[in-house]
């Protein structure tokens, strides 16, 4: 009954910034088939120096891994953003990692998600390129912004969709 409400509302073209300051890549840059191939949905993927990742956007955390490695967000307009920090990292059981938030808890645009020790974990061989997908791309039209190098932590916009 009120899908006409929620199509309208998903129309609003809407914007998510860098997480991290650094460099941006294409998905099938990352060494990654799952996120290469964007099984996980389209987006976008950074290499970078930094040891904190932060909201993208205005949103509510719907999941923190238990592995602490990947934070789920969703936005008003219900779209699901997943950024999932380094590669293989879910083996690291948690280590090196500290959730910053909670599930339920709304976020606004650069507020910091999870912290992690970058020389442990890259001492354990573990790269942190970092993936950040929107899973239900399908319900969007999601525009990955190309010409984009170098990106700033929340204020580099990265992927607009409506």
């Amino acid at each position: 009954m009120f899908s006409i409400f929620k199509k309208k509302e998903a129309n609003q073209t809407s914007v998510l910034f860098s997480p991290v300051s650094g460099k941006a890549m294409d998905l099938s840059e990352v060494p990654d088939q799952v996120f290469a191939s964007k099984m996980m949905g389209e987006g976008i993927a950074f290499d970078f120096d930094g040891e904190v990742v932060a909201a993208p956007c205005d949103s509510k955390v719907m999941l923190v891994a238990n592995t602490l490695h990947a934070v789920g967000l969703v936005m008003d307009n219900g779209a699901e953003i997943l950024i999932h920090i380094g590669l293989d990292t879910t083996e690291l059981n948690g280590e090196g990692f500290k959730a910053l938030v909670s599930p339920g808890e709304k976020v606004k645009k650069g507020q910091p998600l999870i912290s992690f020790d970058r020389a442990f974990i890259e001492g354990k061989g573990y790269s942190l390129v970092t993936p950040m997908v929107v899973t239900n791309s399908s319900e969007f039209a999601v525009e990955v912004l190309d010409d984009l190098d170098n990106v700033e932590e929340k204020n580099t916009p990265v992927i607009k969709f409506g």
